[in-house]
C-alpha cells in the first residue's frame, strides 16, 4: 500500500521542484553509467520501487536514500554545503542589522573626580 503524500503538503513548490530536478540528475548519473535499476537498488540497499521513486524526486523517501545515490555519482561532499552556515543570507542580514544597531555611538561617562 502506498504512503499518504498529506504529510508532504507542506513542502513549498521550489523544494518540490528542486527534488525532481535532483532525481532527474540521479536517472541521467544512473543511465551515463550503464547500470539498471535493480543494480542501483542493490547498491543502494534499496526495492527498485524505491530507486524509481528518488528518480522521480519523492519526499517520501528517506534522506539517507538521497544521501546514498550522492555518494555513488561522487556528489556527497556536496550534501554538507547546502545548510553550510557562512552561505546562510538570511542569518547574514539578522547579524548585520543587528550589528548595526550596535554600531550606535555611546554616550561617554562623565568623569565626576575631574569636574571638582
Amino acid at each position: 500500500m502506498a504512503k499518504s503524500s498529506e504529510h508532504h503538503d507542506f513542502l513549498p513548490p521550489e523544494a518540490r521542484v528542486a527534488l525532481e530536478r535532483l532525481g532527474e540528475h540521479l536517472t541521467l548519473a544512473r543511465k551515463r553509467r550503464r547500470e539498471s535499476l535493480r543494480a542501483w537498488a542493490a547498491r543502494l540497499g534499496v526495492s527498485v520501487s524505491t530507486v524509481t521513486r528518488l528518480e522521480k524526486g519523492d519526499p517520501g523517501v528517506g534522506m539517507g536514500v538521497y544521501a546514498a545515490a550522492l555518494w555513488l555519482v561522487g556528489r556527497v561532499q556536496a550534501l554538507p554545503e547546502l545548510a553550510d552556515p557562512a552561505l546562510d543570507q538570511g542569518a547574514l542580514l539578522i547579524s548585520i542589522r543587528e550589528a548595526e544597531g550596535r554600531s550606535r555611538p555611546r554616550s561617554r561617562p562623565t568623569n565626576k573626580a575631574s569636574a571638582s
